[in-house]
């Protein structure tokens, strides 16, 4: 996959290729990770790419150009790799949420090209002229775009073939089927007076895999109920649920 970023700060989004998942997937030819820049053509001494608004009020807005001559490069350099059109996606609170769904589609695309505004935002017109999806990753401002896409990014080259170097580790992340995960133990077997759930001792993997399904059923409902509105459960899960919330209820009696 290649992923071009337009951006004020190229440093801020190339940290990305230095450590962790995102940078190890750069390092195996996994993925390509380009930054542009609009300063780089602005056609005054300045390098301004803002100015103030129209109607008066805070801040400063994006130009159209040099903005959109920086996108036009990007877009060309990425449907030349490509050999199709790539969508142009802005990252901005009025956008779709980012989810884990839509995470997954944008992981089947062979090219990324995310937008990062500044300031009170960019110019309209550029917006309507090239933008072609706007996404948020949650209803909160950021100063800019920058971190939104690092965390589009990240989430997205996860999901990719050989990344994680473990098949099953990005199915069991949570939101992969609708649900928050299950508690993770490692050693040591006690901490404190607090021991590891004997299930996950015992060797028997269906006993395992009912217990994290339950965990996770039971963490989703009382965490995130409003990720349960549209699932549809089994019998089977709907038992577990309930083992699950009667176990909470007991703890919770007991706790006071």
């Amino acid at each position: 996959m290649r992923i071009d970023v337009v951006t004020l700060f190229p440093e801020l989004v190339q940290s990305l290729a230095q450590d962790g998942v995102v940078g190890r997937a750069i390092v195996d030819e996994r993925v390509q990770l380009a930054t542009w820049n609009p300063r780089d053509d602005a056609k005054d001494k300045h390098r301004t790419v803002d100015d103030r608004p129209y109607g008066g009020g805070p801040g400063m807005v994006m130009k159209v150009e040099p903005l959109r001559t920086t996108i036009g490069r990007a877009k060309a350099a990425a449907t030349e790799m490509a050999g199709s059109p790539v969508k142009v996606s802005l990252l901005s609170p009025q956008g779709q949420r980012l989810t884990q769904d839509a995470v997954r589609e944008l992981a089947q695309r062979q090219r990324l090209l995310l937008v990062c505004g500044r300031y009170e935002g960019i110019d309209e017109r550029l917006v309507a002229a090239e933008i072609d999806e706007e996404w948020s990753i949650g209803d909160y401002v950021l100063s800019g775009g920058e971190l939104a896409a690092m965390v589009m990014v990240d989430a997205v080259v996860r999901l990719l073939p050989g990344v994680l170097g473990h098949e099953q580790s990005a199915e069991q992340d949570s939101f992969v089927d609708g649900l928050l995960d299950c508690p993770h133990y490692t050693r040591p077997e006690e901490f404190e007076g607090h021991a590891v759930p004997g299930v996950l001792l015992s060797g028997d993997h269906g006993a395992i895999e009912r217990w994290r399904l339950k965990q996770a059923l039971g963490r989703t409902w009382t965490r995130r109920r409003d990720l349960m509105e549209h699932k549809e459960l089994t019998p089977d899960m709907k038992k577990l649920l309930d083992e699950y919330l009667n176990e909470y209820d007991s703890e919770q009696d007991e706790a006071e």
